[in-house]
């Protein structure tokens, strides 16, 4: 079974080995990359009023959003959406304070442990508003920037005669938005890394055979795996 990989880096890599490790054939293409906001000079502005302290909390909903981060002082809590996310800041030498059992920007609004004060969210273009929505209804007072855009890889992903791909990891929505692009076979499975991504792979037609319980890449391998086990 070939598996699409469609994150490059660390992060492929991880996920590449793992493939490997369940018997499968990693394919890494990078579909989309990381590129700096656009008014970089609304982002100044609120990650130095983060330096000087100026939020009670930071909320951190993407491994994508830790390089732009100034140094975080001691008298702001930190949140972070995941696992894979809180190790990020935490290599960063952030502490993190609160991570959800339901590793999800849901599951981080459900689970929020306070009922008042400041959240500073830097957070991606084309976020969806559950985090800034649902902390406001807590009686947060939330300040939202965009911190970075992902935008589709220029080159293409796949070269023409190679074999077919058997399964997709996917891991965003604007990842999902590519994949479907690509014009997978018919019977290519595709493994969501949570729910929400799931349904953005429902909405543009593109068959879920697993979702990772817990947006991590070994849950998303075993996601697959399961997958794999069903239909064999």
């Amino acid at each position: 079974m070939r598996v699409l990989i469609p994150r490059g880096g660390s992060w492929g890599d991880e996920v590449a080995r793992l493939v490997a490790a369940a018997g499968f054939e990693p394919v890494v293409r990078p579909l989309v990359r990381t590129v700096p906001a656009e008014d970089q000079d609304a982002l100044g502005r609120e990650l130095a009023r983060l330096a000087d302290g100026g939020f009670d909390w930071l909320v951190v909903t993407s491994r994508s959003t830790v390089p732009v981060l100034p140094p975080v002082p001691g008298s702001v809590r930190v949140a972070a959406v995941g696992a894979a996310t809180a190790a990020a800041l935490r290599e960063r030498g952030v502490p993190v304070d609160f991570v959800p059992a339901r590793q999800s920007a849901a599951g981080l609004v459900a689970e929020w442990p306070v009922r008042e004060g400041s959240a500073f969210w830097p957070r991606a273009l084309d976020a969806r508003p559950t985090v800034a929505e649902g902390l406001r209804r807590h009686g947060m007072r939330v300040t939202d920037v965009v911190a970075y855009r992902t935008v589709p890889v220029d080159a293409p992903a796949l070269e023409r005669g190679e074999p077919p791909i058997d399964a997709a990891l996917v891991t965003s929505g604007s990842i999902a938005r590519q994949v479907a692009r690509l014009g997978l076979p018919a019977g290519a499975r595709v493994i969501a890394i949570g729910e929400q991504t799931a349904e953005d792979c429902r909405a543009l037609g593109l068959p879920v055979a697993g979702v990772a319980a817990q947006p991590s890449p070994a849950a998303l391998v075993e996601a697959l795996r399961a997958s794999a086990s069903e239909g064999a």
